[in-house]
């Protein structure tokens, strides 16, 4: 039985993402062709054997509720603990910061009423793979108060703490002032007993465009899908039956991740597409990211381009952006107008 509880807070807001959050929660981004980020926090704790996780969301839930459903892909549709949606009862006028106690006060009896000693709280925007289960030892060999997961020594924003103390905290916000979870962690005048726990491995903090373009890229490099997507501690997503993808005697793909039901005529380069992608004959598609069922025209040419889901590019288009500042289209859109940037 696991000693952890799991946390995610899914309320975060990064204005550096606002064109792929018009319509969705950061937690609920797609990511890696077939993933959303939330699949990577979540597969970590249930790897790291903690079978009861709850999410707190705020804002655009929709599309993650839709992605999450009973937790069947991740094992926690269960009659003991399992998976649990936690929305706000009121939205209150607060930090956006991780482990709000206004926001996990408003549940707080979930805590109470759980067998587990000690919660590990995560934001959902961190892609890597992590075994929460070392972090805890961490925490319990030097006696910290809260344990703070770091890689290469910066916050991830995600923290180990007793059930006991998260407690006492979140019902003593008011005296205290202290606002959160990592509120505490900056705060320097108490006297909570702060540590580290240092991840190694890959990690992306992904809290802007540039930064999301980039990571997306880096997984087209071995040793980064490597060290993320382990046969032994897998990341699981909400899985779709779809057929594999075509490729007409036209299509040339070359350094590129292609997922399943995608319909390929064209040049595709140093690229990631996603489910049911149709990218049309003379078309070049280069150090671009594919969101699913995005139809790109017979005769384009686009590189450097984020096209969220639904996008449709019509034939005879040239798109171009930066690898510094990638052109975003932007879920459902339509483009015909070349672009420069």
């Amino acid at each position: 039985m696991s000693r952890l509880l799991g946390v995610i807070d899914a309320a975060t807001v990064k204005g550096g993402l606002q064109d792929l959050t018009l319509n969705r929660s950061v937690a609920s981004i797609p990511f890696a062709g077939r993933y959303r980020f939330i699949d990577f926090v979540l597969s970590n704790m249930v790897n790291s054997g903690v079978d009861s996780i709850a999410i707190f969301p705020k804002h655009q839930y929709r599309s993650l509720m839709d992605h999450i459903g009973s937790g069947k892909n991740w094992d926690l549709d269960r009659k003991r603990d399992g998976l649990f949606f936690f929305p706000p009862y009121f939205e209150p006028n607060e930090t956006t910061s991780i482990g709000s106690f206004s926001r996990l006060e408003q549940h707080i009896e979930f805590f109470k009423r759980s067998h587990q000693d000690y919660v590990v709280i995560a934001s959902s925007n961190v892609i890597a793979n992590i075994d929460f289960e070392e972090a805890l030892a961490e925490h319990l060999i030097h006696d910290h108060d809260i344990t703070e997961v770091q890689h290469n020594g910066k916050s991830l924003d995600i923290y180990v703490i007793s059930k006991a103390l998260l407690i006492e905290l979140i019902e003593g916000r008011k005296r205290s002032q202290f606002i959160s979870v990592s509120d505490v962690t900056k705060q320097p005048l108490h006297n909570y007993k702060i540590g580290a726990y240092e991840h190694k491995d890959y990690t992306a903090v992904i809290d802007s465009i540039p930064t999301y373009f980039k990571y997306s890229m880096d997984l087209l490099r071995h040793e980064v899908w490597s060290q993320l997507f382990r046969k032994d501690c897998p990341i699981y997503t909400k899985v779709k039956d779809e057929p594999p993808t075509k490729y007409s005697s036209t299509a040339q793909v070359r350094h590129s991740m292609v997922a399943n039901g995608a319909d390929i005529r064209g040049n595709v380069e140093s690229s990631i597409v996603s489910r049911a992608v149709k990218i049309g004959e003379g078309s070049s598609v280069k150090n671009c990211v594919v969101m699913q069922k995005s139809q790109i025209g017979a005769n384009c040419s686009l590189e450097y381009v984020i096209l969220d889901k639904d996008v449709k590019v019509l034939d005879g288009t040239s798109l171009k952006g930066t690898a510094e500042q990638p052109l975003v289209l932007r879920k459902g859109s339509v483009r015909e107008s070349a672009v420069v940037q």
